[in-house]
């Protein structure tokens, strides 16, 4: 990538992406669509025959790919379909979509449920419009400055000796104008000025623009969305060039998006979702806390004195993570047991399931070339290969550890093969795999199925971890696995987490950022490594990351050096309290999760997600909401002082009661053993005693929070059943109605400060008892069938 920084230690990765030509001096500029002929229409949308400057035809298409969903092609072929299609298809578009199509003398209008594109043919223009008429989006025609050249890419393609190389298309960007996602973007949340390029690297770390998942689809503060489908490393240039435009550049076989209708986040993300995919929920036990050997030799005996260890001190505690050194050293990822540091993986995986362990084994697509596997895939024709013919053998560890293949995935049997490797793994109780690295498919290499690197590079994450969900799917019966790197669809592999940080405040705060725009490009399951990967946390930030995990969508302790609480004695006791936190609000955490796999919408939320019409909400930077109630701003600097924007509402301050009114910015410098966390008032958010695991089947107690006393309603979901709750306050008598199967036995009181708490409490018709306990006013009552 150009313009790199000047004397500056640059990592070249074995798989960079390639550069597309420069114009030379004097060459002519882009070609661009001037005028379009409708060429036909129908209950889909309308087919178009464009004509460059050039005096070249182009075919443009323009149709309806879901209900508020319009798609846009520009192809030489009007059968162009993206390269990745062929092996992959990234997009299912509804294929009984209907438009309304309008034809005038100059104009085109393309309707799909709240969402209209209005085309004039001459000059060719191109812009999209809510229900009300509103503009979201608008084609821009170029902008020539005062040299005589244009200055950005408007709808249209460049040719180098006559071929095509890439297609383009530019939007006019206002002002006040937000863009937010594209994956997990450690960079600042509005992507103005930004010029990201879709294609998976391995990042080291968390605090540049290299980016492990990148999914070719963003969000506006105007309420819409666009996805680009392709596969090959599109470039998104968010007003980094020209202030005024938005830029898409796709060096591909043609240029295909599709523009979302809102209004809001949530409505974009159902829509995006209806074309790529539902999200997969992960299991019960996954929202428990994950502790991992770290990256360092381990053993089995080391393994059970780990998990001792953890029941003695109390630790909530569901999976055991075993790193790299599960394998010997020099044989990665051969999926073998290292014998000598593992002599019966039998008994200890037994051992650690009677203590209510889960384990998932680290792993990787790259096979050693010093490892026997390497031969034997090599021998069989089941690793990417050079265009001589031999085997591609890239240093994707970067000079680390030994060079090695990369498991072609193109081939339906170096699959099998790869899926044997693990399922004898699972079968003798491994409960899920960390499908780490798969970013490194070089752009020169070739596949089995023909395509190049450049064209596999991007796709490849979803074919690894589809390989790998297939299997611990038909063994286990769940789809699940804890994924490095993912691309546009990825979201049905649950869990991701956000790679190898550095142990800094700064990286913490980046990782959030990365989370946030992860979850507004469509992927509600994320996490990070808590305390940080590389390098040792001071106690403090060992704490504050804690807190910052146990309030993750998912949580995961790993790093290069132990990250076990107990390493930390200092604040072991206020992390263990967090992790209890964390599974007290456990029930509230998994309905989102539940949830979310419906809907698509993020667990960890963007303020913009339920503010949409607050401009403070678009701009916020490392806060927020955990499901709609709560507010939490983890601690970004070693100073212990932050500034919290607060979007509009009441909020309450989870620790001492203070109620504030949102829609503005606060200070704050809690003590250590707190990271600051409001809850929405009037909120209703259920809870129950917290425990050092999670059990299997329905929550046998729950208790509700009332903050504030009012007006409030929350949904209970467990696995097999939703249950609704709705209270009412009239006067001092809050009544409460339960509909479902959900075992609700109390409703408890914390103080919130101007709130008033009822003197009766009626549920379901019947009048609950009033007492004090743990130091709340809290109502209790028997659960039908007690």
């Amino acid at each position: 990538m150009p313009f790199r920084p000047p004397l500056v230690a640059h990592e070249y990765f074995s798989a960079d992406p390639p550069e597309l030509p420069r114009r030379a001096y004097g060459e002519p500029g882009p070609e661009c669509v001037v005028r379009a002929e409708l060429t036909g229409k129908d209950s889909a949308g309308a087919t178009f025959q464009a004509r460059t400057d050039a005096g070249n035809t182009l075919h443009i298409q323009v149709g309806a790919a879901g209900d508020g969903v319009l798609r846009v092609r520009l192809s030489e072929d009007p059968s162009a379909r993206s390269r990745s299609a062929r092996l992959l298809p990234l997009t299912q578009p509804d294929p009984g979509a209907v438009a309304t199509v309008s034809a005038g003398e100059n104009t085109v209008t393309i309707t799909s449920g709240p969402l209209t594109a209005e085309i004039t043919l001459s000059p060719w223009r191109l812009s999209f419009h809510d229900a009300d008429g509103r503009l979201l989006l608008r084609s821009d025609p170029g902008l020539t400055d005062i040299s005589g050249r244009m200055r950005n890419l408007p709808l249209g393609c460049s040719r180098v000796d006559g071929r095509i190389v890439a297609f383009h298309e530019s939007f006019s960007l206002p002002a006040d104008e937000v863009l937010s996602g594209t994956g997990e973007r450690f960079t600042a949340l509005n992507l103005r000025g930004q010029r990201p390029v879709m294609w998976n690297f391995d990042a080291f770390g968390s605090e540049s623009d290299r980016a492990y998942k990148n999914i070719p689809f963003y969000q506006s503060s105007r309420g819409y969305g666009l996805v680009v489908d392709s596969g090959m490393p599109v470039e998104f240039d968010f007003g980094a060039s020209t202030g005024s435009v938005t830029q898409l550049l796709v060096p591909d076989d043609l240029v295909e998006y599709y523009v979302l209708a809102g209004p809001g986040p949530a409505d974009v993300i159902d829509r995006y979702h209806a074309l790529t995919g539902r999200p997969v929920c992960p299991p019960k036990w996954a929202f428990g806390s994950w502790i991992s050997s770290g990256f360092f030799r381990d053993s089995q005996r080391a393994v059970l004195e780990r998990a001792a260890t953890i029941r003695a001190h109390g630790i909530p505690c569901d999976v055991l993570h075993l790193d790299c050194y599960w394998q010997a050293e020099g044989t990665w990822s051969g999926m073998s047991w290292d014998a000598k540091a593992f002599p019966d993986p039998d008994a200890m995986l037994a051992e650690l399931r009677e203590q209510g362990f889960r384990v998932c084994l680290w792993m990787n697509p790259y096979l050693s070339a010093k490892s026997a596997r390497f031969a034997e895939a090599a021998e069989l024709g089941y690793l990417l290969r050079r265009a001589d013919g031999g085997v591609y053998v890239a240093d994707s560890w970067h000079g680390s550890f030994p060079a090695g293949g990369i498991v072609d995935f193109t081939n339906p049997e170096a699959t099998a093969w790869f899926q044997g490797l693990l399922r004898p793994l699972l079968e003798q109780g491994v409960a899920v795999f960390k499908t780490d690295f798969a970013e490194g498919v070089p752009a020169d290499a070739v596949a089995h199925n023909g395509m190049t690197g450049t064209e596999l590079h991007n796709v490849y994450t979803l074919l690894f971890n589809d390989a790998v969900v297939a299997v611990t799917r038909e063994v286990h019966g769940r789809d699940l696995v804890w994924a490095r790197s993912s691309y546009l669809g990825g979201q049905r592999h649950a869990a991701q987490w956000g790679g190898d940080t550095m142990c800094t405040y700064e990286a913490l705060a980046s990782s959030m950022n990365g989370g946030l725009a992860h979850g507004l490009s469509g992927v509600p399951y994320w996490s990070h490594d808590t305390g940080g990967f590389c390098g040792v946390p001071s106690d403090d930030l060992f704490l504050r990351w804690a807190q910052f995990g146990a309030l993750s969508p998912l949580l995961r302790f790993h790093g290069t050096t132990t990250r076990e609480p107990w390493r930390f004695p200092e604040v072991e006791p206020a992390v263990i309290e967090t992790l209890r936190l964390r599974y007290r609000i456990m029930p509230y955490l998994y309905s989102l999760a539940l949830r979310a796999a419906e809907t698509g919408e993020p667990m960890m939320r963007a303020l913009a997600v339920d503010s949409p019409a607050d401009p403070g909400s678009w701009r916020a930077e490392h806060v927020y909401r955990l499901g709609t109630d709560l507010l939490v701003a983890p601690m970004i600097s070693e100073t212990q002082q932050r500034d919290v924007y607060l979007p509009p509402g009441e909020w309450v301050d989870w620790w001492t009661g203070d109620a504030v009114t949102g829609g503005r910015t606060l200070r704050v410098s809690p003590p250590l053993e707190q990271l600051p966390l409001w809850v929405r008032r009037d909120a209703l958010l259920p809870v129950t005693a917290p425990a050092d695991r999670l059990a299997d089947g329905p929550w046998e107690r729950l208790t509700l929070l009332s903050f504030g006393g009012g007006d409030g309603h929350c949904e209970i979901r467990d696995d097999g059943y939703a249950s609704t709750v709705a209270a009412r306050r009239d006067g001092d008598t809050l009544s409460v109605t339960i509909a479902g199967p959900a075992r609700v036995t109390a409703i408890a009181f914390p103080t919130v400060a101007g709130g008033t708490p009822p003197a009766t409490v009626l549920v379901n018709g019947d009048e609950a008892t009033l007492s004090m306990v743990d130091g709340l006013l809290t109502a209790t009552w028997q659960a039908p069938g007690d």
